[in-house]
C-alpha cells in the first residue's frame, strides 16, 4: 500500500513538471512523502486505539505537551516505522493511563521535574544523523527555549491542582529527559552529538 502511494505520487510530480526534477531531488521529495505518509498512519492508529480505550482526550493533551518540547529538545528518532509505532503506541497509550490512575508525592514531584531540568540544560538539543545542529547559536537558542519551556512546565506541575494535568506535564518531561541522554543513544546504538562530524560554526 505504502509503495502504491509513493510511487503514484513521484510519477505524478515527475509528469506535472516536466520531468524537470532529478532522480536524486524525487528521491529526496519521496524521503519527505515517506515520512509524512508513515506519520499519518502512525497517528490513525494511535487514535484509534485512544478512542477504543476512552483515552482520547488525554492523549492528546500528552502529546501536545510532548511535542512542544520535543520540538526545541530534540532527541532519538526509531531507526523502523514498526518500532516507531510500537514505541509511540506505548508512550502516548500508556501514558495517559499512568496520569490519570496514580498520585505523585508532592516532593517525588519536584525531584523529578529538578532531574529534568537539569538534564535539557545539559544535552537539550540533541540532533540526529540525519538532522544534525551543525550551528552553534542554533544549539543555544534551542536549548534556551527547552530549559524556559521545562520550567514552566515544573511550576504548572507544582502548583495546579489538577491532578492529570500535573502527571502530564511532569511525564511529558520524564519522556523527552529520556530521549536526549547520551546513554540512551548508547543504548540504541546510535551516534551522539553528531553536529562534531561537521565544521563548527557559530552563525
Amino acid at each position: 500500500m505504502k509503495k502504491k502511494v509513493l510511487d503514484y505520487c513521484i510519477n505524478s510530480i515527475r509528469n506535472r513538471n516536466d520531468n524537470k526534477y532529478d532522480e536524486i531531488k524525487l528521491a529526496e521529495i519521496r524521503y519527505g512523502l515517506e515520512a509524512i505518509y508513515l506519520t499519518f498512519f502512525k497517528m490513525i492508529i494511535i487514535f484509534i486505539v485512544a478512542l477504543i480505550l476512552g483515552i482520547f482526550k488525554e492523549m492528546i493533551i500528552i502529546m501536545l505537551l510532548y511535542n512542544i518540547l520535543r520540538t526545541t529538545g530534540g532527541g532519538i528518532h526509531a531507526t523502523k516505522s514498526w518500532i516507531c509505532l510500537v514505541s509511540s503506541l506505548i508512550v502516548f497509550i500508556g501514558i495517559p493511563y499512568i496520569a490519570i490512575n496514580i498520585i505523585f508525592p508532592f516532593e517525588i514531584k519536584i525531584l523529578i521535574c529538578s532531574l529534568c531540568v537539569i538534564a535539557f540544560f545539559m544535552y537539550a538539543p540533541a540532533d540526529t544523523k540525519k538532522r544534525p545542529i551543525i550551528k552553534a547559536i542554533r544549539r543555544k537558542k534551542l536549548k534556551i527555549v527547552t530549559v524556559i519551556t521545562s520550567l514552566i512546565y515544573t511550576f504548572l506541575c507544582l502548583y495546579i491542582d489538577n491532578i492529570f494535568l500535573s502527571n502530564a506535564l511532569m511525564l511529558s518531561m520524564i519522556i523527552q529527559s529520556v530521549l536526549i541522554l547520551p546513554v540512551t543513544y548508547s543504548i540504541f546504538k546510535l551516534p551522539y552529538n553528531n553536529y562534531k562530524n561537521y565544521v563548527v560554526q557559530n552563525i
